[in-house]
């Protein structure tokens, strides 16, 4: 069938809102019309080359809308569900059996190549092969194809806008939070970013109970949305560019936990001078490649300290999107807080206005077919 999709076409260059073709699903595919999709810092980095996905291609991997075809294969959902997306595993391997999907065997041949596992592209134009099945949807386009194991089911009165995050950048800021690190009540963390993912660990950290919930960022607006949603402390890198020191002038003895979402290194060296003994730094913003492990490895012998990599907030979606879901109802994850609706032809100008710090989380909306 002919989709509009939002496609990537060089390193550093706008979107450009193309008709292609997307392949009828599979017996294992879902096809799904998007209403909604959120707009992730991954996104970006796939579209500058720093993943093996190559262009032109169409991105998007935090879709919602409605199923409107199914594969013979499919049980889990029908034609007119409401649905989230998310990224694929492949439900088989041992990672996946212990509850781990997001460190699934194949996570990268599922979610990262731009193609399906065959090595068949689900899009074309024309004669051209387009790059599809990013975190197994490209939901940037009016339809995706998905499939059982990175769909679920979503309740009537959860609005498309503010599902689609839960697919990507809330699930891994919450869930990095409070189920990869598992913060304590009454323990401390330091959050480095105040996006839409350093936020949504924010929120965690609130449900989690935690003591102390110190958030560094640039943008004044988002440092005071982080005390709004339970930051106790907001630190400028501008005006205090000794991390450390700044943080030790809150907790002299360090922080407890923290959560990276910037991937800088000189933000991850600094961090590990403002953790305590047994201190656990966890990591989900991209690095440069061959960024080396951070901190000096006699002082993380010494005090015990660790330091860890985290995906998805080590989310099991199936399980833990419907706790987030129950958390919104409950005021708890308020992330209409965070959310920026733009039309999906807008897309350039929404990453623009994220990218300076006008609005944290954007949500590109579709409208319905004629």
């Amino acid at each position: 069938m002919q989709v509009t999709a939002a496609v990537a076409r060089a390193p550093g260059a706008d979107f450009t809102l193309e008709t292609v073709q997307l392949d009828a699903p599979r017996p294992d595919e879902i096809l799904v019309r998007i209403a909604a999709v959120g707009v992730c810092h991954t996104d970006l980095v796939a579209r500058e080359g720093a993943m093996p996905f190559s262009l032109p291609a169409v991105l998007g991997h935090e879709g919602a809308g409605v199923v409107t075809e199914v594969g013979s294969a499919i049980t889990k959902v029908a034609p007119g569900d409401r649905v989230a997306l998310t990224f694929r595993s492949c439900g088989h391997c041992d990672r996946c059996k212990s509850g781990d999907p997001a460190y699934c065997y194949m996570m990268p041949a599922l979610n990262y190549i731009g193609m399906r596992p065959d090595g068949a592209k689900a899009i074309r134009q024309g004669g051209e092969a387009v790059s599809s099945n990013f975190f197994g949807q490209s939901s940037f386009a009016t339809y995706a194809l998905a499939y059982e194991r990175n769909v679920l089911k979503l309740p009537d009165d959860i609005p498309f806008e503010i599902a689609a995050p839960l697919g990507c950048g809330v699930q891994t800021g919450a869930g990095g939070v409070m189920l990869a690190l598992a913060c304590p009540q009454g323990s401390s963390l330091l959050i480095t970013g105040g996006g839409a993912v350093g936020l949504s660990a924010v929120m965690g950290a609130r449900i989690q109970g935690c003591g102390q919930i110190i958030v560094v960022e640039p943008h004044a607006v988002r440092r005071a949305l982080a005390m709004e949603l339970g930051a106790t402390h907001v630190i400028d890198p501008a005006g205090d560019p000794d991390l450390a020191a700044a943080v030790r002038a809150i907790l002299p003895q360090g922080v407890d936990y923290a959560f990276d979402t910037t991937g800088r290194p000189d933000t991850l060296t600094a961090i590990m001078g403002a953790l305590a003994p047994k201190g656990v730094l966890g990591i989900v913003g991209i690095p440069p490649a061959g960024t080396p492990m951070p901190g000096d490895l006699g002082n993380v012998l010494t005090f015990g300290q660790t330091v860890r990599g985290i995906i998805e907030g080590d989310s099991d979606p199936d399980v833990f999107i419907p706790e987030l879901i129950a958390h919104w109802r409950a005021g708890r994850l308020p992330l209409e807080r965070l959310v920026k609706v733009f039309a999906f032809d807008q897309i350039n100008t929404a990453i623009a206005s994220q990218h300076h710090g006008d609005c944290v989380k954007v949500v590109l909306t579709l409208p319905d077919p004629v």
